[in-house]
């Protein structure tokens, strides 16, 4: 019963993302960001979002490899794509796309339950540490470019940065000494099956650990990429260095869990291109276009998240028929 409802639950929730964001960013929205990708420039922006997820998806088979699982490419991209959309639309559920992603492991692939989630917590680890070296990079050039920012914007986005950093640097400090993170934030002597398998991939003869770091700060490549030929799509010429920062801006703007970076996204492009000297409609159109193309491969993550759904159903209610008959 208890499986019925989980499943139940995938399928609500790729309906109630699809309707709610709808309501929020509203049905003429969704229709301009598909009009905006109509012409050959809208199409390479649109081209490398699908680049970042094919290579976040690479990133996590390589880390199942490293974790002992071997599995398709293509059985991973249409969990990644929904893992996604969960994320990106629903950023207030947390974990929620990862879990999601090893449920369909378990369930499909029959990958144990701690490898799986061992795999997407190692997956985000990886893709926070590439996210926060652009962002201390890019901050450091901008100040050098500009001084020292608005105080309430060090106070709101310098205060995240510093957590994540924080929770990287313990969760890296735990790894290296072999150290259970778990028992010492629940006071239990006994680390779970997942941990062990994450301080096993973390260790510094695992090949398959550089190849996944390599592609963490591959796909954050594809990302600076994107970042700054839309900037010269909007006919504004930039600096490498400076399309780093503003590519830092947009990693602090999706730290804060607000469904696609709403108002969070514009406030900083916003204040990083006026600094720069970029333009502040400019920075509107950066932030709208890019919102646009990772709306379209969310919205695609939906369609997939309630088709596993629908297929999950299916295979649980053949099983109930088999148990029966036999």
């Amino acid at each position: 019963m208890k499986t019925l409802l989980l499943f139940l639950a995938s399928l609500l929730i790729g309906v109630g993302l699809f309707f709610w964001i709808a309501g929020i960013v509203g049905w003429g929205e969704i229709k301009n960001a598909f009009l905006a990708f109509t012409g050959w420039q809208g199409l390479v922006i649109l081209g490398l979002t699908f680049l970042m997820a094919l290579v976040g998806t690479w990133k996590w088979r390589e880390i199942l490899k490293g974790c002992g699982e071997k599995i398709p490419f293509r059985s991973l991209l249409n969990p990644y794509l929904a893992g996604f959309s969960v994320m990106f639309l629903a950023p207030i559920l947390i974990w929620g796309g990862e879990i999601f992603r090893s449920y369909i492991l378990k369930e499909r692939n029959g990958v144990l339950w701690s490898k799986g989630m061992a795999s997407v917590i190692i997956d985000r680890i990886l893709e926070w540490t590439a996210n926060l070296a652009v962002i201390f990079f890019g901050g450091i050039f901008f100040l050098s470019m500009i001084g020292t920012p608005p105080t309430k914007l060090v106070i709101i986005f310098g205060g995240v940065f510093l957590v994540f950093l924080a929770g990287l640097f313990f969760f890296y400090f735990k790894s290296i000494r072999r150290e259970s993170i778990i028992s010492f934030l629940v006071r239990n002597n006994k680390p779970f099956d997942t941990e062990k398998e994450i301080f096993n991939f973390f260790k510094a003869k695992n090949k398959a650990l550089w190849k996944a770091i390599a592609l963490a700060f591959l796909r954050a490549g594809v990302m600076y990429t994107r970042a700054w030929l839309l900037i010269m799509f909007l006919s504004k010429s930039i600096g490498g260095l400076a399309a780093i920062s503003v590519l830092g801006f947009s990693y602090l703007a999706v730290m804060i869990p607000i469904p696609t970076a709403l108002g969070s996204h514009e406030a900083l492009q916003t204040f990083a291109f006026g600094a720069l000297g970029l333009g502040v409609s400019a920075a509107t159109a950066f932030t709208m276009i890019i919102r646009g193309a990772e709306l379209i491969l969310s919205l695609l993550g939906i369609v997939i998240l309630f088709r596993l759904g629908i297929i999950l159903v299916k295979d649980m209610l053949f099983k109930k028929i088999d148990e029966i008959n036999q």
